[in-house]
């Protein structure tokens, strides 16, 4: 039961971004997406000028090139398991600099020399997580959450739904006002 639930949420997922590949070939530079997937389908907010129709061809579009073997396109450079890599292994690297250099102080806590003398390595060594996270979170990405093999995955409906307070969150942070600029859908899919 809980493979099967991962299952549907990884091959929603991988629907998810292959959508937003579709709509970003189609219109480049119109839009911004996020999304969010379930076992049931996938949640997507549109930030832009694409029309219900344009994005209801492009999940069936997705859902097509998908199902005729372009696996890749389930994998998304902008997914959320890239930023969290990225973020988590940005983290932990800059933590073990600070670490290591209140270990060479021989000090228990962090103090004003510590935080100086570690500062140039824990910035050095977020931009090399920072290099490597990216194609660490794209490989976690292809191998754990999302799946490029839809199987007897299909889409039973793709509706226009009120968007959330998430959805205008992200709407404030892109720096645009008005419902005009936003839109949210819900992607229905069962198999």
């Amino acid at each position: 039961m809980l493979a099967q639930t991962i299952s549907r949420v990884q091959r929603n997922h991988g629907l998810e971004h292959a959508t937003i590949h579709v709509l970003s070939e189609k219109y480049a530079n119109r839009f911004s997406a996020q999304g969010n997937s379930t076992p049931q389908g996938f949640f997507l907010n549109i930030y832009g000028d694409i029309s219900d129709e344009q994005v209801a061809a492009a999940v069936a579009e997705a859902h097509q090139r998908m199902k005729g073997g372009e696996r890749q396109l389930a994998v998304h450079p902008n997914c959320g398991t890239v930023l969290l890599t990225t973020a988590t292994m940005a983290t932990l690297a800059s933590q073990l600099a600070f670490g290591l250099e209140m270990r060479r102080q021989k000090e228990q806590a962090m103090t004003p020399a510590v935080l100086l003398n570690a500062l140039p390595g824990a910035v050095l060594a977020a931009v090399m997580a920072l290099i490597v996270s990216r194609p660490v979170g794209l490989r976690i990405q292809e191998k754990y959450t999302t799946s490029g093999d839809l199987g007897d995955l299909r889409v039973t409906s793709v509706r226009r739904i009120s968007p959330s307070p998430v959805t205008r969150f992200f709407q404030l942070l892109l720096g645009q006002s008005g419902n005009q600029h936003v839109k949210a859908y819900q992607v229905d899919t069962e198999g």
